[in-house]
């Protein structure tokens, strides 16, 4: 494929501005990466940035609630947003011939959302429903990405829930959201990215018509959220009465991408060379050849490769019956780590994991949605999003070494296991609902 061209600006008011031309897209994607994510929010308001998204769909300056959702709907259009470690996003694809009406309506709301008591009491209503569902009511709920982060990590942004504690939800009030959009969601604190066959010099005057006026505010400094990693093994067990099997995560600090980039893509692929297809080395020994697990997953990252900044976990995950005591699990995972430290995976076995990797980006790339948010996000992150296009090349030049290297600096450091009981009481959370 010809390089894709990537453009550029900063308007007055601080909003920074991503253009990509593509003329084989039928369609145009307009994103708003927004730099909060739940890291950032205040102790106290645990789940406030996950809130905060969904107030962003209340209407806004112009517009009266759920006006954004048939504008774009109507337009044949779709559209969502989605909070993550260190920032929110929102987005639509539409027809290219509607880029101006999207423009309008991440500008609209970006200079003024609708903040009222009344859409305040109703998300966060809606925010707890969403936890009963996708946590409290659900077996393996908030397994490993709620569970895990308070047993390797110390510090409140860490560690904490960011979905969100009933009783803080609720306490949140409508002062909190105005300073909340005050603090956060100030014009330089944003990314707008702008993908598909479109041509720079207007979209750039079409941004500069709808963004160009919002009123420059204070950018929050962004803190730093290092840690000193764990020196030994932390452990932790959690009942969940809905889990019909008992169930184990692992969470090892990985190397920051923003300095160490090829350090952190080790451990993508050595995620893979573990458990990325039946002939992985964890699916093999755990599920095929020994029996003792009936799932097994490793990831680089606790919300997905290169989505965060520093601090983030490489993870394992397992599902295993109950008969198997978690020990000779642990040991299992262990040994294999250990064959990898001492020899590296072999030639062979790290380019079929680099080709599988190679073919699911180009396949997440095929569609508009999923290539700007993960253009827009690199940029935003790490100021390049060079990166999401280099991907498959800088995965394919991994070299062996590199992988045996990060399961050498796993088993080098301390690590957090969480161990996930059946049959157990039911969350405290839920019982006091």
């Amino acid at each position: 494929m010809p390089p894709i061209p990537l453009h550029r600006a900063t308007l007055s008011n601080g909003l920074r501005v991503l253009l990509v031309p593509d003329p084989s897209t039928p369609v145009v994607g307009v994103a708003v990466h927004v730099d909060v994510g739940f890291r950032s929010e205040p102790e106290g308001r645990t789940g406030f940035a996950h809130l905060f998204e969904h107030l962003m769909f209340q209407g806004s300056e112009s517009l009266e609630k759920l006006a954004h959702f048939r504008v774009v709907q109507g337009s044949g259009g779709i559209f969502n947003g989605s909070t993550h470690q260190d920032y929110t996003d929102y987005f639509e694809v539409l027809p290219t011939a509607a880029l101006e009406r999207a423009l309008f309506l991440e500008a609209d709301r970006l200079r003024a959302p609708r903040l009222t008591e009344e859409n305040l009491r109703n998300q966060v209503d809606v925010v707890k429903e969403e936890i009963r569902l996708n946590v409290l009511n659900r077996p393996y709920g908030g397994f490993p990405w709620i569970l895990l982060p308070p047993v390797l990590y110390d510090t409140f942004p860490n560690a904490h829930n960011g979905y969100g504690d009933f009783s803080e939800l609720e306490q949140a009030s409508l002062d909190d959201a105005a300073a909340f959009f005050d603090t956060y969601y100030a014009p330089g604190n944003a990314q707008l990215t702008v993908l598909g066959d479109i041509d720079v010099d207007a979209t750039m005057a079409l941004i500069e018509k709808h963004f160009g006026d919002i009123p420059a505010r204070p950018t929050p400094d962004r803190p730093s959220f290092a840690e000193p990693a764990p020196g030994a093994e932390r452990r932790q067990a959690v009942p969940d009465a809905h889990a019909p099997l008992p169930a184990l995560a692992l969470g090892y600090r990985i190397p920051d991408p923003s300095t160490q980039l090829d350090d952190y893509l080790g451990h993508a692929l050595l995620a893979s060379v573990l458990a990325n297809g039946e002939a992985a080395r964890l699916q093999r020994r755990l599920v095929h050849d020994d029996g003792l697990v009936t799932d097994i997953s490793a990831s680089c990252g606790l919300m997905g490769s290169l989505d965060a900044r520093d601090p983030d976990t490489f993870t394992i995950t397992a599902v295993h019956p109950g008969s198997v005591d978690p020990d000779k699990v642990l040991l299992a995972v262990d040994e294999e780590l250990d064959r990898l430290a001492a020899n590296g995976p072999a030639a062979d076995e790290l380019a079929r994991q680099s080709a599988r990797w190679a073919a699911a980006q180009h396949h997440e790339d095929d569609r508009v949605m999923y290539r700007m948010l993960g253009l827009g996000a690199r940029e935003l992150l790490y100021g390049r999003a060079e990166i999401a296009l280099e991907l498959p090349q800088r995965l394919a030049a991994v070299t062996p070494q590199q992988v045996q290297a990060a399961a050498a600096s796993l088993r080098s450091a301390g690590r957090a296991v969480l161990l996930v009981e059946p049959g157990g009481a039911a969350d405290e959370q839920g019982e006091q609902e």
